[in-house]
């Protein structure tokens, strides 16, 4: 076993404090990463604070994970001691089930090995609860470490390791591009990034935004269309206008608002999760052959086609870089809508 400082709640109402944890002993097909950068995503706050309960403490967030490649096991054969890598929210899969034949690691039928507050074998993680970015280092099965491309900065590279994929996997399977009309709910830490892809795809992006306060960075980032959704007019202008809209908000909606939104087959995709049930009319999904879906990140393989792909476009998260001792007043930040757009922790000040 070897150890690593990381940041820990050791309960809900934490503070985050330091420990020291342990990493499994480097397997044959390890990779053991110095961690330079992780990324805070609202998923950390949630688990954290066990606000969707379950949280396993202590508890070690962070599944947006740049860094280097610091030894390598003796049959790895895709990374090597110096490579830029990154991890994100999954760790392994059984790799065995249809949908991680078909490279949807994803949705295991057997359960994706998340990065962080999951129960494996003791061998696997020592303590029995994998321990996430918010570390030193991480020890990862090579077949779940990506290459991050020269090009790209590993700490705005960091976000794209869930909110890069998680909005990638979505605009390339409703096929976004050319012609095609796409709106982005909520211009936050996904929504952002959101907007830069879809524009670099070639769609014609509109973010839909409670307000117009960030209505400049929208159209900074390749919006062409920003309208405030407090505003009832905003839902009569806008109404059949897309194929495409992305619900990156984890607030309730009236989804049948943004339902008459969508052109006939035109599709409203979930990727943000509110604690409470969605009400819809069947009617609007009906009466224009629209189609109301989800999406959760993506697989291994469309993931590295995702970090590519922002590499040749130039496309790197908004960030603003904290120490440590910020990560308690930057979860606070996130709650209340205050980043601009998404944090990452410099892990050298672990």
């Amino acid at each position: 076993m070897s150890t690593a400082a990381a940041y820990a709640m050791s309960d809900p109402a934490g503070p985050f404090e330091k420990v020291t944890i342990e990493r499994r002993e480097l397997g044959p097909h390890d990779v053991l990463i110095d961690v330079k950068y992780a990324g805070i995503c609202h998923s950390d706050i949630h688990t954290a604070r066990n606000e969707w309960g379950g949280a396993k403490y202590p508890c070690v967030p962070g599944h947006e994970i740049a860094g280097i490649v610091a030894a390598v096991g003796s049959a790895v054969t895709r990374h090597a001691v110096g490579d830029r890598v990154g991890v994100g929210c999954m760790v392994d899969s059984c790799g065995r089930c249809a949908p991680c034949l078909d490279g949807n690691e994803q949705y295991c039928e057997r359960g994706a090995v998340m990065t962080y507050n999951t129960p494996v074998d003791e061998a696997v993680q020592p303590g029995g609860v994998t321990l996430g970015g918010y570390a030193t280092q991480i020890v990862v099965t090579e077949s779940f470490v990506l290459s991050i491309p020269e090009g790209i900065g590993l700490d705005v590279a960091a976000p794209l390791l869930c909110a890069g994929i998680t909005t990638y996997s979505p605009l390339r399977h409703w096929n976004a591009g050319p012609g095609k009309q796409v709106a982005i709910i909520g211009m936050g830490g996904l929504g952002h990034v959101g907007v830069k892809i879809a524009a670099a795809l070639g769609a014609e992006v509109t973010v839909l935004s409670q307000s117009l306060r960030k209505r400049d960075d929208g159209l900074r980032l390749g919006a062409t269309g920003y309208y405030a959704t407090a505003e009832k007019q905003t839902f009569k202008d806008l109404r059949n206008r897309f194929d495409l809209i992305l619900n990156t908000v984890s607030a309730d909606l009236p989804l049948d608002n943004y339902l008459k939104l969508l052109k006939v087959d035109g599709t409203l995709v979930a990727l943000g999760l509110p604690e409470n049930p969605a009400s819809i009319r069947p009617y609007l999904l009906a009466s224009y052959r629209r189609s109301l879906s989800g999406s959760m990140i993506g697989g291994i393989a469309e993931t590295q086609e995702m970090l590519n792909f922002c590499a040749k476009h130039g496309i790197g998260a908004e960030i603003e870089l904290i120490s440590v001792d910020e990560i308690d007043a930057a979860y606070d930040r996130v709650v209340a809508s205050d980043v601009q757009y998404r944090f990452v922790i410099d892990a050298g000040t672990i």
